[in-house]
């Protein structure tokens, strides 16, 4: 049973990752993941940038083969990573001047090819923060669904105009963004077009912190910092378990909860610190400062 939802881990490099290995041919990826995604480890965290600026960080075929090539680096070298986009916004979603010239064959995999890379972000090794700013709109809110934490600065806004483009969601939103906000809300903003400001989505729980302009990403590599710093099984049981656990009915996700929480305390890491809690040499939980 623990099999099922807690697989091994997969150790990828990125830079042992060819054109043959991937669905979509002719695309040189040592290129795409120089130009289109940027990468910086930061001490423990890899901080992974959206990088056309010019195209408000659309994404197109291959920016999704470059954006997985830096997401499995960071599962390699990085305990935790943030997702940003440069210029002066996160992610506009699709673009739609490559989707409208594929067949229907071709849209049904370049579909299924965005799900494989943003389940490589939720359920891979470690946690993935994203920093939102600007337009945060279709595969754009898409991709930071998939992320397990959301930090928005104060020039955010989400939207998800599929409806008024005559398409749908194709990058998982129709799982994950209603796991987030609801069936009623996501409905509302496909159907109507309408945009959210990142203050009602915090209140709808589509993002987890709002932060002034420009202190998304500050905020995202404190939070990944923290996290990084933590248990690694108990990071990779968190992003594994809870997920699979959410989806079960209440007795199955009860026991999965014993073996996963047995399993994660028998780890010499989860021993030395609950020893050194137990002794006091950690700070304990205290109020929060408002």
């Amino acid at each position: 049973m623990i099999a099922v939802f807690l697989f091994p881990k997969r150790q990828i490099t990125a830079y042992q990752k060819t054109a043959n290995t991937l669905p979509q041919r002719g695309i040189s990826m040592d290129s795409a993941a120089e130009t289109l995604v940027t990468y910086d480890l930061r001490g423990k965290v890899a901080l992974i940038g959206l990088n056309r600026p010019e195209k408000r960080n659309a994404v197109s075929d291959r920016v999704i083969e470059a954006l997985y090539l830096a997401v499995c680096r960071a599962q390699d070298e990085a305990k935790a990573a943030v997702l940003w986009g440069h210029g002066t916004h996160f992610c506009a979603g699709l673009d739609l001047a490559e989707h409208q010239e594929k067949p229907l064959l071709g849209a049904v995999r370049g579909s299924r090819r965005w799900h494989r890379v943003f389940d490589e972000m939720q359920h891979g090794g470690i946690p993935f923060f994203s920093a939102l700013h600007g337009a945060v709109v279709g595969g754009g809110f898409e991709m930071a669904a998939t992320t397990h934490v959301r930090v928005a600065d104060a020039t955010a806004f989400f939207g998800l105009p599929e409806g008024q483009r005559g398409i749908f969601v194709g990058g998982s939103g129709s799982v994950r963004i209603p796991r987030l906000i609801g069936h009623s809300r996501m409905t509302d903003m496909m159907l109507t077009g309408r945009t959210i400001s990142p203050e009602q989505m915090e209140r709808w729980g589509g993002v987890n912190y709002v932060v002034a302009e420009g202190k998304a990403v500050e905020k995202a590599l404190e939070l990944a910092a923290i996290a990084a710093e933590n248990a690694e099984m108990s990071n990779y049981c968190i992003l594994n378990a809870l997920p699979r656990i959410q989806d079960m009915a209440q007795e199955e996700g009860l026991w999965v909860e014993s073996m996963v929480s047995a399993m994660s305390s028998d780890t010499p890491d989860a021993k030395q610190r609950l020893r050194d809690f137990l002794e006091r040499r950690v700070a304990r939980l205290s109020a929060p400062k408002e």
